[in-house]
């Protein structure tokens, strides 16, 4: 990647072997997680029947954020996805608070889907009480399988990557005849700090994309397959979430925000009886236990990296002698998020990971804009360029700046007090003179 007055670094030689379809295929896969089959009762509580405005609303900065990544991406072929980008205009420290956001918002998300997981279950079974017990179980299981190889680890993702499409495409394609206009007919628009609250929910259910352009390193052609990937994948995600919200509101109305548990179920059993009901929580306890074990597989590698690069103790980058796998990480991880999961709600910890999301994201819109500045691109190869120029990643960072004003101070702290901690270790990594990067 050359400029006239400028160079990024070059990343290890890989294969490019990942193209438009698969790409976008795993974009989608990674998108569409256990939070939509939760999400649409927290969307109804927050804006009733005006919804699918917020669904819009996420949409729409989605869409911003992806324009950036895609310009970006074309430019910053670099294994590291987001954090590439950041690291590449801002330097070391920032680049690694970006790589912290990452796994902030990854361990957050694993813990809030657990907790969803965990009351879903409770609901198919009809048992009261089992939340603590079901996520404690869950993460024992997935740990000891993740600790054994990342071969049975992967094995549990690509079941669950099919088996959780079908239950929705079914919901929606029947589902869709027994609507009640009545049901989705908007008659008052919230305030746009009632929008904003609503949207720092419910984009929970539109992240992922950072995850999946990580190995950008593999892509081929990544200029003319960042940008084309990231458009099919978000369409496609768009226009099945509002079906599924439109389909559940026509048919459950106002007791959609009420159905906090399984709302799709709930729908479901509205048309289709118990049938209807059980399918639809195997498929939300398939997607979600999916969800988690893919994550299980991968967020703890953020830890070993960490203790690699000498910002953690080095214990914590061990690896096993017989499994070769990263055991140390993989139990301070599933530990960790475990506590997170029994300790809080599913609302509580989409809004952290939202929240870390987001500075990510605009982190990412300001280096876009800086990457367009400097000229930066791909030896060779002509970079994809963001219609409207600079003015898509200042809005972008404009509409993730509105969605902010949402968050409460104790959000906040929490935020802070994680940069603060992941700051000390790299202050003492650099005085000791270890690798950052």
């Amino acid at each position: 990647m050359t400029s006239p007055a400028t160079s990024a670094p070059r990343g290890p030689s890989l294969v490019r072997a990942v193209g438009v379809w698969a790409l976008a295929a795993s974009i989608f896969n990674v998108t569409v997680g256990g939070g939509i089959f939760r999400l649409p009762a927290s969307a109804a509580a927050a804006a009733g029947a005006a919804a699918p405005l917020v669904y819009l609303i996420c949409a729409a900065v989605m869409g911003f954020v992806v324009l950036c990544f895609a310009e970006a991406g074309s430019r910053i072929t670099l294994t590291g996805g987001p954090y590439a980008y950041v690291e590449a205009v801002f330097g070391r420290y920032v680049g690694f608070l970006a790589g912290v956001l990452l796994w902030m918002l990854g361990t957050t998300a694993v813990a809030g889907v657990s907790s969803a997981f965990a009351e879903g279950v409770g609901a198919l079974v009809g048992i009261e009480g089992i939340r603590v017990p079901v996520i404690v179980t869950m993460f024992v299981l997935l740990a000891i399988i993740n600790l054994r190889g990342v071969e049975q680890g992967t094995k549990l993702i690509v079941v669950a990557s099919i088996a959780k499409l079908l239950p929705l495409l079914a919901f929606v394609a029947i589902g869709v005849f027994f609507i009640q206009p009545d049901n989705i007919a908007i008659r008052e628009v919230p305030s746009p700090a009632s929008l904003a609250r609503a949207a720092i929910v419910l984009v929970f259910a539109f992240s992922g994309v950072e995850t999946a352009l990580v190995p950008s390193g593999e892509i081929r052609d990544p200029a003319r397959t960042v940008p084309r990937a990231l458009a099919i994948a978000m369409i496609g995600v768009t226009l099945l979430y509002l079906a599924v919200h439109v389909v559940a509101a026509g048919l459950l109305g106002d007791k959609l925000a009420t159905s906090t548990a399984a709302p799709l179920a709930f729908a479901a059993e509205s048309f289709l009886g118990t049938p209807g009901r059980l399918l639809l929580l195997v498929g939300a306890s398939i997607s979600m236990f999916g969800y988690v074990s893919g994550m299980t597989l991968a967020v703890p590698r953020a830890l070993f990296r960490f203790a690699e690069d000498g910002l953690l103790p080095r214990v914590v980058g061990s690896v096993h002698a017989t499994y070769r796998t990263p055991h140390v990480a993989i139990i301070i991880q599933t530990t960790l998020v475990c506590a997170l999961a029994v300790f809080n709600s599913f609302e509580q910890l989409a809004v952290i990971s939202n929240l870390a999301a987001l500075l990510l994201y605009a982190g990412c819109a300001a280096a876009t804009f800086m990457l367009r500045q400097r000229g930066i691109r791909q030896e060779g190869a002509v970079p994809f360029a963001v219609p409207g120029g600079p003015l898509v990643p200042i809005i972008t960072i404009g509409l993730i700046a509105w969605l902010l004003t949402s968050i409460t101070q104790a959000e906040w702290t929490v935020l802070l007090i994680t940069l603060g901690v992941a700051t000390g270790f790299y202050v003492v990594a650099a005085r000791t003179g270890k690798p950052t990067t």
